[in-house]
């Protein structure tokens, strides 16, 4: 017996024609199934059917057993429908064994459970088909092939006979060959024969080319040449490749291509061999506590690497389990096809449950517990807070003491109770006074760890004016409570805080205390009573004074009474009067335990009186020989205020005689006035001049004061010019001698620069040897260890190589400065000038007459001079290298040309050249 799997189609599209029955022929057709277990192509055609006829016979191959339940539609070519002979009305197919099959749409015909037939007996489905106005009835005969049919469907080549007398057809069009994955084998497994009709007049071979053929990757479909049976090699992915494409070459044995290639598709059934993945093991999703029934939460997501397009890949989730399972067991729900969780029951409540946990299955086949793969995955659920707890006080009294006069010291710690989530908007507690407090002196922050309120004084509490504060306190959140929650009662609670006396700083009153006072009062006279007062009222306390800041020790402070006398005479004109103010600061001191102390400020401002004489200023000054043209101005300086001090009276006083004889003064202001020469010429010298000067108090006070004065002789501008002017203006005779000695080390200094290095010059000139060329051919020894050549190279004259009318006259070399090593034996050669605007033809000539004119030179210095660099020893083992001393070189050639090159070479020609003397 074969078993007939549910869900699987039994036959397809059954073809029927309403109106023309009788027109239609009869004609059998092949076609291709699949296999309902492993996907292969059955091995014979599997039925024949006659179109007008209501019967289609349907065979199975009796090893087919039961597949995992899919929907797999049957491939046919061409399909086989019924047919509404173009009605437009839809068509409903019913059967009469709705138990064991069922008819879809499309006209699928598949087994709704599992069945057994035997290959012997034919099942029988009859099939109607209703439409709006008829029906008709179809029968579906329903059989297992017997086993050993092996045959193989036949792809032919497209025939092309007759080709130059009709036009050619298409090609036809090879329907998909399916191939299951993972098939078990044998291999290799058969897939389909291909044949042309010209294999029946000669011998072909057949090919096949493409990927997985002869192409990455080889070896997994073969080909029989002979046959022309194409096979799979190995088993198939569909998820690495899912499908194949191949073309089919038929040759003659010569190579000769007798049938145009045609192309093959094969398809990778997929098979349901990957398990669902999540995305994520863990998933992580939050949700507000007291949430309504459909709040969504999060969305778990999972892949299948199968073909989505298939029940293989077609996934649905559903939750396994929750923990806790409180209040319900079902407090969440999930879409099974999108995997969104959502809330479906009410009751989430942080406080009581803070998190849940759920284990999450993914199932494909669309869910079907029994032929599905499935795969878990963890989804916590974490409840945030919201503000559904409003603080509580613990007790609705608190009580605290405080000292007076105490700023910024805590209290009282009032303490509450939230059963929010700790630190959140909806647990943190901020407390406010909402009564006892009129004034202002209390404050209660909330201490962010512990949730306190930290009754705080703000503002200094007087013992003497309140003793007790009653404080009404009120506690909330930062955010306000949900819909629906109140504050309760306990969210309000009362602070009684008792004030504790302590002795208290004694103060004076007023501070500072300021008076006014005549200066110059004589010592010990009173001044005022400068006492302090002591708040502590409900104490008996004695204070007692000192001073504590007198800059110029004038005052002194009875310590009982508090009484300020003088023991010094005021003064305003004083360093430490400023402003005509004078600062004293004293202490008064109690007797509490401990003492507290006090100060305050005296301020004295000193009234003018004339006690100060005027003087005159500047003291010195200087005038000329000769009264003209100049004078000196005087101005009365007086440490006293208006009226006690200006306008002043000038005037010379009367001894010694010659004052008013040789001097006079002028009133210029009240202030100035202008002293001058009296006579026309006053020997130079210095003089003392007396001047009276009177200010204008109400009892004036006069003062002479002396008028130093140089008399110089002067220049036509008015200055001193001899040498008492330069010690007038302040220095010495050692300062003069001072400077005099530092200028002329100075010019000895850079008169020894001066001498030693034109010394130096003349040395380096002395040390240059002088060697005559005719005595000695050696060079100079030369330092190299400089940039560029050699010091004779340094002075060639370069200037024939430039213009000559660019030249300065005296950038021109002078005759005679030749190389050091060598004399001029002729006159100085007369080189070519240029003219000052030279044709720009001639600038060839001019080189050539250069040329030619150091080539007749013979001072010029020769390049090819032999030079000595170094001394290295003799007695060398190695010849010389040098052809001018080589045996074989002697009189074996002749030197004579030489003497053809110039002037520059005649010496080699005479050195090597001539007779052997």
């Amino acid at each position: 017996m074969a078993s007939l799997p549910p869900s699987l189609p039994l036959s397809v599209r059954v073809k029927l024609c309403f109106d023309c029955q009788n027109k239609c022929g009869s004609f059998p057709i092949s076609h291709r199934y699949l296999c309902c277990r492993c996907f292969s192509l059955l091995q014979n055609p599997l039925w024949a059917a006659r179109v007008c006829l209501p019967v289609v016979y349907i065979r199975f191959p009796q090893d087919c057993f039961y597949p995992p339940p899919q929907q797999i539609s049957m491939f046919l070519s061409p399909p086989v429908d019924f047919l509404d002979c173009g009605r437009g009305a839809p068509v409903r197919m019913e059967c009469n064994n709705p138990s064991d099959f069922r008819i879809e749409a499309d006209g699928v015909v598949y087994a709704a459970r599992s069945l057994q037939r035997s290959p012997q007996h034919a099942l029988v489905l009859l099939v109607k088909a209703i439409d709006e106005t008829q029906a008709r009835n179809a029968a579906v005969n329903l059989s297992v092939p017997p086993a050993g049919n092996t045959d193989l469907m036949e792809i032919s080549f497209p025939s092309r006979r007759n080709s130059q007398l009709k036009r050619m057809k298409r090609d036809w069009v090879i329907p998909p060959i399916n191939v299951p994955e993972n098939s078990r084998g044998p291999f290799p497994q058969e897939l389909v024969r291909i044949r042309s009709d010209h294999d029946k007049s000669r011998a072909l071979r057949y090919s096949v080319t493409g990927p997985g053929a002869d192409q990455p990757p080889t070896g997994i479909f073969i080909i029989d040449p002979i046959s022309g049976e194409l096979s799979v090699n190995k088993p198939l992915d569909r998820e690495h490749i899912s499908n194949f494409h191949l073309r089919a070459h038929a040759v003659d044995l010569n190579g000769n291509q007798v049938e145009n290639p045609i192309d093959i598709v094969i398809n990778v059934i997929d098979m349901n061999d990957n398990r669902p993945e999540f995305t994520h093991q863990i998933w992580n999703g939050t949700v507000p506590e007291g949430s309504k029934p459909g709040t969504f939460v999060m969305t778990v997501t999972s892949v299948d690497k199968d073909d989505p397009k298939t029940a293989n890949g077609m996934l649905r989730y559903k939750i396994l389990s929750q923990t806790p399972e409180s209040p319900t067991s079902n407090m969440f729900t999930i879409n099974n096809k999108t995997g969104g969780i959502i809330t479906v029951a009410a009751g989430l409540d942080r406080e009581k449950v803070p998190q849940y946990t759920l284990i999450i299955q993914a199932t494909d086949m669309e869910g079907n517990p029994m032929y599905g793969l499935s795969n878990t995955a963890t989804a916590v659920i974490r409840i945030t807070d919201v503000n559904d707890n409003p603080p509580e006080f613990t007790a609705e009294m608190f009580s605290g003491e405080v000292r007076e006069n105490r700023v910024n010291v805590i209290v009282a710690n009032l303490t509450v109770t939230d059963k929010d989530q700790p630190n959140t908007p909806a647990w943190n507690a901020v407390y406010k006074i909402t009564g006892g407090d009129s004034t202002g002196r209390f404050s209660v922050p909330t201490d962010p760890t512990t949730n306190e309120g930290l009754v705080t004084v703000v503002k200094p509490i007087d013992y003497e004016t309140s003793r007790t504060f009653v404080l009404t306190v009120e506690a909330k959140n930062e955010v306000p409570l949900a819909r629906g929650i109140h504050y309760p009662h306990l969210s309000t609670a009362t602070v009684s805080i008792r004030v504790m006396d302590e002795n208290e700083s004694p103060y004076f009153e007023p501070n500072p205390k300021l008076i006014k006072l005549e200066e110059g009062l004589m010592p010990e006279s009173a001044l005022t009573i400068f006492t302090a007062q002591d708040p502590d009222r409900f104490m008996r306390q004695k204070i007692t004074y000192s001073k504590l800041s007198d800059p110029a020790n004038w005052l002194r402070i009875d310590p009982n009474t508090g009484r300020i006398t003088t023991i010094a005479t005021l003064d305003r004109e004083s360093s430490y009067v400023k402003n005509n103010l004078y600062n004293a600061t004293f202490m008064g001191l109690d007797d509490g335990k401990p003492p507290a102390s006090g100060t305050g400020t005296l301020q004295i401002y000193l009234l003018d009186i004339n006690d100060n004489a005027p003087k005159v200023f500047p003291q010195e000054a200087e005038i000329c020989e000769k009264p003209e043209p100049n004078a000196i101005n005087i101005t009365a300086v007086d440490g006293d205020l208006n009226p006690n001090a200006g306008p002043f009276a000038f005037e010379l006083a009367h001894r010694p005689f010659d004052v008013r004889r040789n001097w006079t003064i002028t009133r210029i202001s009240g202030d100035h006035a202008q002293v001058g020469l009296k006579i026309g010429f006053l020997e130079s010298g210095i003089y003392e001049i007396p001047i009276i000067i009177t200010d204008s108090g109400n009892l004036p006070m006069s003062n002479t004061s002396y008028l130093r004065v140089k008399v110089c002789q002067c220049d036509i501008n008015g200055d001193c010019t001899d040498q008492q002017h330069i010690m007038a203006a302040g220095l010495g005779t050692g300062a003069i001698i001072a400077i005099l000695l530092c200028i002329i080390i100075l010019l000895i200094l850079v008169l020894l620069f001066v001498v030693w290095m034109k010394r130096r010059d003349k040395e380096r000139q002395a040390k240059q040897l002088l060697i005559d060329p005719e005595d000695d051919v050696r060079d100079n020894i030369l330092k190299y260890d400089e940039e560029g050549g050699g010091e004779e190279d340094q002075d060639y004259d370069l200037s024939q190589l430039q213009q000559p009318d660019t030249l300065e006259p005296d950038a021109i070399k002078p005759v005679g400065i030749r190389r050091l090593d060598e004399r001029p034996l002729h006159p100085e050669p007369q080189y070519p000038m240029r003219s000052a605007a030279p044709h720009p033809g001639d600038i060839g000539d001019f080189i050539n007459e250069g040329l030619k004119a150091a080539d007749n030179d013979p001072t010029a210095p020769p390049y090819d001079s032999l030079l000595v660099f170094d001394y290295e020893g003799s007695g060398s083992t190695a010849g010389s290298l040098s052809s001018l001393n080589s045996s074989s070189s002697g009189g074996d050639q002749d030197y004579d040309y030489l003497n053809d090159w110039g002037p520059r070479f005649r010496k080699l020609a005479d050195m090597y050249g001539g007779c052997d003397d």
